[in-house]
């Protein structure tokens, strides 16, 4: 769920936040069905603004975090079923598992807020003098609740998942970790579909499947890391982000014919259309770096496998 179909609704330290177009007609629908729980509709449209609020708060949590281990992330976007945030931390166990962790901590530190605010509401008499902001106050808390119960079941591509995946890494490595929460995903995800099929729940069943897909997608990521993982190493060259060494052999394509080859032998420079490229891309973690960053060598051009320097 990218940029496309979506516009951008603010921007908040560098992080653009976009709304995809169908998050109103949902909206709309969930306004509507749950019409009669206020006096007036327009606590309804309250209630699901507060929901993505949270939501929005939530993937903060997750892009601040990034930044402070030294990781990039640049956008956010909400859609009917949630929340994502875009978010690239260096590929090491303990700064991927603080850039999950910090989403769900931000849920943890509504709690007492939320607390605080029931309390003071009765305090005040508020479910008396307004039983309407008395009652939205108590579902967002609600909301609130849920969505941080939600996100740390030890289901991938859930936050729990993920923190999970992230642990499992200081023990087992960047690839078996991930074929782990994978597989331990799938079996939930499977649970997550018999669940809304038993209670005919069609928004639970759509996030099943959309956490299916990403569930796969990651099991065959994890695969194909394992696959990497096996390869014959260079010597002399390490990637600056995760110091893995590049694999030897023709495993970087050129873009402008198709031709694949190995960047690190050839000096960055296609042997069939002599492209020549600015940045080389990891095949363990995916960043690109200027080859200099990578060389011990005496090459001094590189490749990546988007469009080549003039």
């Amino acid at each position: 769920m990218g940029r496309q179909n979506s516009f951008r609704i603010f921007s908040y330290s560098g992080i653009d936040v976009f709304l995809h177009w169908s998050w109103f007609l949902v909206a709309i629908y969930e306004i509507e069905t749950r019409s009669g729980r206020y006096s007036s509709v327009a606590w309804n449209v309250l209630e699901y603004l507060a929901l993505f609020l949270i939501v929005t708060l939530h993937e903060f949590g997750h892009a601040l975090a990034c930044r402070q281990v030294g990781g990039r992330v640049n956008r956010i976007v909400l859609w009917p079923l949630g929340g994502v945030a875009y978010v690239d931390p260096p590929q090491r166990p303990g700064a991927t598992l603080w850039s999950i962790a910090a989403g769900p901590l931000v849920n943890v530190a509504l709690v007492p807020v939320f607390l605080i605010a029931v309390a003071a509401a009765e305090s005040a008499g508020l479910p008396s003098r307004s039983h309407d902001a008395y009652a939205l106050l108590l579902t967002i808390s609600k909301i609130n609740l849920w969505l941080l119960v939600f996100n740390i079941l030890p289901v991938y591509p859930l936050d729990g998942g993920q923190i999970l995946r992230s642990l499992l890494w200081f023990l087992l490595g960047r690839a078996r970790s991930l074929m782990a929460a994978a597989s331990i995903g799938l079996l939930g995800v499977a649970a997550f579909i018999a669940y809304a099929v038993w209670m005919q729940d069609i928004w639970l069943g759509l996030i099943s499947v959309y956490m299916g897909m990403n569930c796969w997608g990651g099991f065959k990521h994890a695969r194909h890391l394992l696959g990497i993982a096996k390869l014959p190493r260079r010597d002399g060259y390490t990637c600056p982000s995760c110091n893995a060494a590049p694999p030897v052999g023709n495993y970087w394509r050129c873009s402008q014919c198709g031709q694949s080859f190995d960047t690190f032998a050839t000096g960055a420079v296609c042997p069939s259309c002599k492209s020549q490229f600015p940045a080389t891309q990891c095949l363990d973690c995916g960043r690109q770096h200027a080859l200099p960053a990578w060389n011990s060598g005496t090459f001094v051009g590189s490749f990546v496998s988007h469009s080549p320097t003039p």
